[in-house]
């Protein structure tokens, strides 16, 4: 069993986020973690591998920098990661180069969060999974293994869908897939020397460009409404918050 694990880099999520004076987020005093998500699949990545005798193969698309989140995943029990050394642009670059990536080996599953926590655009599974012509499931709250079948359980408008699916597939995880796990000092240790290849990224043509980057406008003063006013509630949505 060969599990690929897609992770991202992400800022951590209590990070009060700022920008530079040329509109670019500003990095300094920011602590950098795995993706949440991603975390859940790197954790049932790791239990099944361990279930199945398999192996586990972090892959990040990034710069140097990266390089103490993708051992912190060797530390949690992955056996060996790749780094794809490129500045990912948008969920199309991403996706290609993990494509690239994953054509060079066979793998049974390629798991990741449904969604980086950065961008929240939840594209990048959906992406690979076409072109690498393989079903896609997200999100994944459960995946269980049955031999070349995996029973997965995934969140829909109203309830819960299980599915069969047969070997290989793409699933974006989240909980609770699987309990997170945190790397104890033998973990840390070994992390050490496991093995980091560095590859170059595949040119691709970008398909996305920002213009501007912002915060949220400051909340407003909350106005209360009398539950039997509806007149007023009405006025207010239509004249000062416009959505009707």
């Amino acid at each position: 069993m060969k599990i690929l694990v897609c992770i991202s880099h992400v800022p951590d999520t209590t990070t009060k986020i700022k920008f530079t004076a040329d509109n670019k987020l500003d990095t300094a005093g920011v602590q950098f973690i795995i993706g949440p998500y991603d975390d859940y699949a790197l954790a049932r990545a790791v239990e099944i591998a361990g279930e199945t005798s398999g192996t586990v193969t972090v892959l990040n698309v990034g710069g140097a920098d990266t390089e103490p989140t993708i051992r912190k995943a060797l530390a949690i029990g992955a056996d060996d990661a790749i780094r794809v050394d490129a500045e990912p642009v948008d969920a199309m670059f991403v996706a290609k180069q993990i494509v690239e990536v994953a054509k060079q080996e066979n793998y049974d599953m390629i798991l990741m969060g449904r969604e980086s926590s950065d961008y929240n655009g939840g594209l990048v599974h959906g992406l690979v999974a076409e072109m690498l012509g393989m079903p896609s499931i997200a999100p994944c709250m459960k995946l269980d293994l049955n031999g070349n079948t995996a029973t997965l359980s995934r969140e829909i408008e109203g309830g819960k869908e299980e599915l069969e699916v047969q070997l290989p597939f793409v699933a974006g995880c989240q909980e609770p897939i699987a309990e997170w796990k945190i790397p104890n000092m033998r973990g840390i240790m070994s992390a050490r020397k496991k093995p980091l290849k560095v590859v170059p990224a595949v040119d691709t043509e970008n398909v996305t460009s920002y213009d501007a980057f912002s915060l949220p406008p400051a909340k407003g003063d909350c106005k209360m409404v009398e539950p039997d006013n509806m007149t007023e509630l009405v006025r207010l949505l239509k004249e000062e918050a416009k959505v009707i």
